[in-house]
């Protein structure tokens, strides 16, 4: 059974393994960071954020520094989807944002019914909460 955790992203539960929901191709295992199988581009933020003042004249343009920020974007090594994108200093690893309980889901999806899409959107209609406060 697949379950999607992004519109980008699915497990699939029986073979514990991260898949791009566009292509269905794998990306590595489930356990582990979904962004050591991606195809990563470092990017310098200037590229995406243009400076506002002329940066012959101030030294501050509202443009973020590349010696302190770089952009870091992820695609999908079978399709080129792009997965991901993050602020990160130069050097640093990829974050690993999305850990989550395989096990749990695996018990949690066990008796529910398959989706062949992700639920995203104006049509989802989410679970009512009953909460006694």
């Amino acid at each position: 059974m697949k379950v999607f955790v992004t519109a980008a992203l699915a497990i699939d539960l029986d073979s514990e393994k991260w898949e791009c929901t566009r292509c269905k191709g794998v990306l590595g295992p489930a356990r582990a960071n979904y962004k050591e199988g991606l195809v990563v581009r470092e990017r310098d933020p200037a590229e995406v954020h243009a400076p506002i003042l002329d940066p012959d004249r101030y030294e501050f343009t509202f443009a973020p520094d590349p010696e302190w920020c770089r952009l870091v974007e992820y695609f999908c090594p079978h399709c080129g989807r792009q997965v991901e994108v993050e602020y990160l200093p130069p050097g640093h690893p990829p974050t690993h944002d999305i850990e989550l309980d395989i096990d749990a889901l695996k018990a949690q999806w066990a008796n529910r019914e398959p989706l062949s899409e992700p639920v995203l959107g104006p049509d989802f209609v989410a679970p009512q909460c009953h909460h006694h406060h």
